[in-house]
């Protein structure tokens, strides 16, 4: 009898546990397992975390399932997610104030990078007679998309010079290989875009740098302060509406974010696809530690990186009324921080 009495106790125990648990790892489940991710050049050192988090298994960790569509540059990528072709964007932060202006309301909710790692150079074959961003009045210059964070800095810079938008012809090349044969046939005087491309170019000798935001301290010198670049960013009624898939998101880009503070060389270049690595993996690990600095340890947006932002995108489209963007509409810490608690 005893022994009956124990196993019905021990039931009932088993039973009672599964009602408590069940509810819990509910609640924990994302609304939206199935997700696609807008990424505006995926093979950019810009968007690693992103890299990371799919290659490691992160997303999958999260109970998400995301596809990855990829694009020449973050406007584009941004259309998609306007369009509603993807759930979430991989961009640049300053697109959620270029949308609050347009009455749009998107949310950057966890950040990849506190530097853009952008770089403004000049081809070799013009060096002579583009020494300096004063002289480029008239050049045909590289961007990975126009309306993209590397048209912004590149923008922000030449103003600094006395050069405009409008003295210059931006040309969309995008950040993969296009960027070298751009530069090997002519069709660029120069180009502002990220690594690994343009580290392979420098150590080339085909181009000659001008500036280098690929540090805090380069940012600094360009932008006056913080400059937040790549984010995960997504609608205010998707972060609404998804709630817990929006903080599965975080929680895979934070430890991505951890990852990359830490990883070896071996580590990386193990993570990163062949197709990749450019048939260089000493390059990749060059223009790898050329961008490490950039990288957000935490996934926070820094205390001054959105006011940073919001000068340097009102100085890039002059019809942007700074006083009339709410910046804390146009990001949140909420979900890094609750990820910080989550990884170690």
């Amino acid at each position: 009898m005893p022994h009956r009495w124990t196993r019905h106790a021990a039931f009932v125990c088993v039973a009672l546990f599964a009602i408590v648990t069940l509810p819990a790892a509910a609640k924990d489940a994302p609304e939206k397992p199935v997700l696609t991710m807008a990424v505006g050049g995926l093979p950019g050192l810009y968007y690693l975390p992103v890299l990371v988090a799919n290659q490691l298994g992160y997303f999958k960790d999260e109970g998400l399932d995301v596809t990855l569509e990829d694009f020449a540059g973050g406007s584009k990528a941004l259309e998609a997610v306007v369009g509603g072709s993807a759930d979430v964007g991989a961009g640049a932060y300053e697109h959620t104030i270029f949308m609050q202006a347009k009455g749009q309301h998107y949310r950057a909710f966890v950040l990849m990078g506190r530097a853009p790692q952008i770089v403004v150079a000049v081809t070799k074959s013009k060096a002579g007679s583009i020494r300096s961003l004063a002289d480029f009045k008239g050049a045909k210059v590289g961007v990975s998309a126009p309306g993209s964070s590397t048209d912004l800095v590149l923008t922000v810079a030449l103003r600094k010079a006395g050069v405009q938008r409008s003295d210059i012809s931006a040309i969309g090349v995008g950040s993969g290989a296009t960027v070298l044969s751009a530069v090997s046939s002519g069709q660029i005087d120069a180009l502002s875009n990220v690594d690994p491309m343009m580290t392979k170019l420098q150590r080339a000798g085909e181009i000659k740098v001008l500036v280098d935001t690929r540090t805090v301290k380069g940012t600094q010198d360009v932008f006056g302060g913080t400059m937040p670049a790549a984010t995960l960013y997504a609608s205010e009624s998707f972060i609404q509406k998804n709630p817990k898939t929006t903080q599965a998101l975080a929680n895979a880009i934070v430890r991505a974010d951890h990852w990359l503070q830490h990883a070896s060389d071996a580590d990386l270049v193990k993570m990163v696809p062949k197709a990749y690595l450019l048939n260089d993996k000493a390059l990749y690990v060059e223009a790898f530690h050329n961008v490490r600095d950039a990288y957000s340890p935490d996934g926070l947006m820094p205390v001054d990186g959105p006011a940073t932002a919001l000068r340097a995108l009102s100085s890039f489209d002059t019809q942007l009324d700074p006083s009339k963007i709410d910046l804390n509409a146009t990001y949140t810490n909420d979900f890094a921080r609750k990820a910080a608690t989550l990884v170690k």
